[in-house]
């Protein structure tokens, strides 16, 4: 019994580690949508006001909805019985019956009770997405990703504010030069709203890229500095250690992006009044006026936007020094590896407990 207990406590530590894979028979349909069937239930009743149409009587709308409702219950309760469940149970395990069950009936709901085919796509889409995103959000623990690098934050900032440090000089030089220039306010003001939102999103996608080409490495060397008790690690678990990695130093880019942006953001309001910024984009400018101190801060959407570009730029940069750079990079990975090893040092012990588990 002791042995239970222990194995039961170590399965948790795992989830809260964000390393939910580490758990031996970690299935979908056990661990992963079984879990979400909550969230799953919420949803599927949502898609029931599907059934609704504009063109209806309000009580058109009513025995619509009714009908949606009996329709897509009364099609569980079939499914129920056809999978050995009493007609009203709740499932227990979310196989592929229920999941084909969760996008299919909701895209009939609003095709039949009003004809509409393309709701019924959309709606068989969206719910597709939804079964992806519960996937990856449960069984690779994002959430718990999250709170674990959130609450070692503090630990890794310090190796942020070093590499930040070493990387500033050339950081810095660049980043004055371009702000001060009329060339770079009127290319960030000038560009539309769409191509100016695609412009940072490649800049995301770039410092992503940038981080994804470390990962499988980081993952070998974590795997070969551990104790995996003969045990090496699944292709899911592999998966599941270089998100953990991933995440923790996503949450430090972006907490470099974030200093910088506000840093040019009080910067650009307090030296760059109206009219310099009027006479560097070659137009008057709509601003709003910031009393600190007896100081007005000339914050416009210019400048918003000028300093959003320095700052992915700049979270750019320092990933990629973070990534190519040997000293950065063995530095910043050790100090997330090492605090990695004591999960890996309980999975030991898991594995141990699981061989000595009765039959």
């Amino acid at each position: 019994m002791r042995v239970e207990q222990r194995i039961r406590e170590l399965e948790r530590a795992f989830r809260r580690a964000g390393l939910p894979n580490l758990i031996e028979d970690y299935t979908a349909a056990e661990d992963v949508f079984t879990r979400a069937l909550p969230f799953l239930t919420l949803v599927f009743l949502l898609e029931l006001f599907n059934a609704l149409d504009l063109q209806f009587p309000w009580w058109g709308n009513v025995l619509a909805f009714l009908g949606g409702a009996a329709f897509a219950l009364g099609a569980f309760g079939l499914l129920n019985v056809a999978r050995g469940r009493r007609f009203a149970s709740i499932p227990t395990r979310v196989g592929r019956p229920e999941l084909a069950a969760f996008v299919v009936v909701p895209a009939l709901v609003p095709l039949i009770f009003n004809g509409q085919w393309r709701s019924a796509l959309v709606t068989a889409a969206v719910q597709l997405a939804v079964l992806g995103l519960v996937y990856l959000v449960v069984a690779y623990g994002l959430f718990s990703i999250l709170r674990w690098a959130g609450g070692r934050f503090a630990q890794q900032l310090r190796g942020s504010l070093t590499l930040l440090v070493r990387a500033l000089p050339l950081l810095l030089f660049f980043a004055l030069i371009t702000f001060f220039t009329n060339e770079y306010w009127q290319m960030f003001s000038s560009v539309s709203d769409g191509r100016y939102a695609i412009a940072l999103v490649l800049f995301v996608a770039l410092g992503a890229a940038f981080l994804l080409t470390r990962i499988p490495a980081s993952v070998r060397e974590l795997e070969g500095d551990s104790d995996l008790a003969g045990r090496p690690l699944m292709r899911p678990q592999r998966v599941n250690v270089g998100l953990v990695i991933f995440v923790s130093q996503a949450l430090q880019v972006l907490f470099v992006v974030a200093a910088v942006w506000l840093f040019f953001v009080v910067f650009g309001a307090l030296l760059v009044d109206r009219g310099i910024q009027a006479n560097w984009i070659g137009r008057d400018v709509e601003y709003l006026r910031f009393a600190w101190v007896g100081t007005q801060l000339h914050v416009t959407r210019e400048l918003l936007r000028v300093a959003t570009g320095t700052a992915a730029f700049s979270g750019l940069y320092y990933t990629v020094a973070m990534v190519v750079d040997s000293n950065f990079r063995d530095e910043f990975v050790t100090r997330i590896t090492e605090q990695m090893h004591e999960t890996f040092a309980l999975r030991a012990e898991y594995l141990r407990l699981l061989a000595e588990r009765p039959a």
